[in-house]
């Protein structure tokens, strides 16, 4: 089970949203690299990147934040990056510059031509974000939710070549209110790729209780704002994780 440190930027800097909003946001770091290094150093095994500016404006914004972390990181773990990737030529870039796994969110469900053109090109590399509230799909930074079912979405998607799906629960972002652990399994269990939680991880009981569902398809959880505010230890987390995971 991979306990997974988010980074997400936010001119340039490292920030937390409260559901999605971002006239929320709490700074929690102005050096991104020096931020990412010290997840690393803590025992991070994947890191988690999202382009906050990038997924409202639709196109790459915190460029020079990802390279920093990147260059900070080397190729001492795998990075996985999303926020505002609408074409093949910047999942390339990407690509190119380090990122190992590209996270298509918004346009994967707008455009799925684009997704699966995108799995095609880069086998092994995409993967999708879904984020729900109460079963059905957001899209644009969440303000829009659609009528598409998350599970019916997500195999489709599967069906197309994406690698894995990371999955949100909306109402539990930021919010630190545990994570949604029956609608996480539910999407597991319905597909053969695997599912990485988001949204929720608050503590250590939190880490236990998604140990308990890993072999039903659930790899790992992203933690952001319990990690920042001290309410979630990473090093223990992580090394919870990996004493549940064998036993």
């Amino acid at each position: 089970m991979l306990i997974i440190p988010a980074i997400d930027l936010k001119d340039g800097h490292c920030v937390r949203l409260k559901q999605g909003l971002m006239e929320d946001a709490t700074v929690f770091s102005e050096d991104p690299g020096a931020m990412a290094r010290h997840w690393v150093d803590q025992g991070g095994k994947r890191l988690h990147l999202v382009d906050l500016n990038g997924a409202f404006a639709g196109k790459p914004v915190n460029d020079a934040a990802i390279k920093a972390i990147v260059s900070a990181v080397g190729t001492d773990i795998p990075i996985q990056l999303g926020g505002g990737i609408r074409d093949l030529e910047t999942i390339e870039r990407y690509l190119d510059n380090g990122i190992s796994y590209v996270i298509v969110g918004t346009a994967a469900v707008k455009n799925p031509g684009f997704l699966h053109e995108a799995c095609y090109a880069f086998p092994g590399q995409i993967m999708v974000g879904l984020d729900a509230k109460d079963g059905k799909v957001a899209v644009d930074g969440w303000s829009k939710l659609t009528g598409h079912d998350v599970i019916d979405l997500a195999k489709k998607f599967e069906d197309y070549g994406v690698e894995a799906i990371v999955y949100t629960d909306i109402g539990r972002d930021g919010m630190l209110t545990g994570v949604n652990i029956e609608a996480t399994v539910a999407l597991a269990q319905a597909l053969t790729i695997p599912v990485i939680a988001s949204g929720g991880v608050t503590n250590l009981d939190d880490v236990r209780k998604l140990v308990e569902v890993e072999s039903e398809g659930v790899i790992g959880a992203i933690t952001g704002r319990a990690i920042y505010e001290g309410t979630l230890n990473f090093t223990q987390a992580q090394a919870l994780a990996d004493e549940l995971s064998q036993a």
